[in-house]
């Protein structure tokens, strides 16, 4: 074979190697309207991996008559690319305003994708990004690989507050709470009834708690609750028409607190904590035993200093 046919083929190989890649990188999103001018992208109910490419949180797009509203762009710039894109072939309006509810890497990675003046979120948030972004896109690569290729951690720069907030004939109410990090923003809007509750509610999968204060997320659903909602889109797991995910969320939440907080009086070390048995009710949540452990790697530690403190654990 001469020379010119070998680099041919190789030059062949090669460009089917990576529409293979491309193709292998696809999220697949595909939106869902759920009310007047409203998409949800829902993730998976699993843990990060290389299989999914950290798609395992619910983004989603409002079209108003100025643009765009985008809320939370997803783990990875090739998720807010595929995002974008996604918006595309629903409307030909502009992207005008990207929202991050808070600052854990599925929420925000993808801002790349969009126009950095179209990025906002709450002040916490974004130095929540300055400071931990870079780690948490160190980790995101090592959970999920190619998928991450070119993401870097790009903030926000507009800080938004709470209140009302009018685009294009939408009325949106920003609710500044905390509990499940020390800035979370839930959204509702009151032309459509949705209310956008970013990770301050998971539906049918566990909780994460890595930034968690439990008294202050429980305090922050009793707000949400309370709120004149007709969807609910919880930050990870399905969309509901009712309180359902909010009040799960509330029961997990409970029984965690009550339950870390007893073994801590009782003197448990981390390991008795960690075989404590996980109650039938909670059974069906998906990624439940790997999330309970998680929160007790991450919440024990500071509950034992506390009752060694008050001197309440047994002798």
């Amino acid at each position: 074979m001469s020379a010119p046919a070998r680099a041919l083929i190789a030059l062949f190989a090669l460009g089917w190697a990576l529409l293979l890649a491309a193709a292998d990188m696809d999220y697949g999103l595909a939106p869902e309207k759920i009310a007047d001018d409203t998409w949800v992208l829902t993730g998976r109910s699993e843990d990060f991996s290389f299989t999914n490419g950290g798609n395992i949180v619910n983004t989603a797009f409002i079209v108003t008559q100025a643009g765009v509203l985008v809320i939370d762009s997803g783990p990875s710039r090739a998720y807010g690319e595929q995002l974008r894109r996604a918006i595309a072939r629903i409307t030909r309006q502009p992207v005008v305003r990207v929202i991050n509810t808070h600052h854990h890497p599925d929420h925000f990675l993808g801002n790349q994708a969009f126009a950095p003046d179209t990025l906002a979120a709450l002040p916490g948030t974004i130095h929540g990004i300055h400071t931990e972004g870079g780690s948490f896109n160190d980790n995101m690569y090592r959970l999920a690989g190619d998928w991450m290729a070119g993401t870097e951690p790009l903030a926000p720069i507009h800080p938004l507050a709470a209140g009302p907030l009018e685009l294009g004939g939408h009325q949106f109410e920003l609710i500044a709470l905390e509990g499940h990090t020390g800035a979370d923003l839930a959204i509702l809007d009151r032309s459509t009834g949705v209310l956008f509750a970013g990770d301050l509610v998971f539906h049918d999968r566990a909780p994460t708690t890595p930034h968690a204060r439990l008294p202050a997320w429980q305090a922050s659903l009793d707000t949400l609750e309370a709120l004149p909602f007709r969807h609910i889109v919880p930050g990870h797991g399905p969309v509901a028409k009712d309180a359902g995910p909010i009040r799960q969320t509330r029961a997990w939440l409970v029984w965690l607190d009550r339950t870390l907080r007893q073994a801590a009086d009782e003197g448990l070390d981390m390991t008795e904590a960690l075989a404590l048995p996980l109650p039938a009710e909670f059974r069906r949540l998906a990624v439940v035993d790997a999330e309970y452990r998680r929160s007790v790697g991450q919440l024990y530690p500071a509950l034992e200093q506390q009752t060694l403190r008050t001197g309440k654990a047994r002798e």
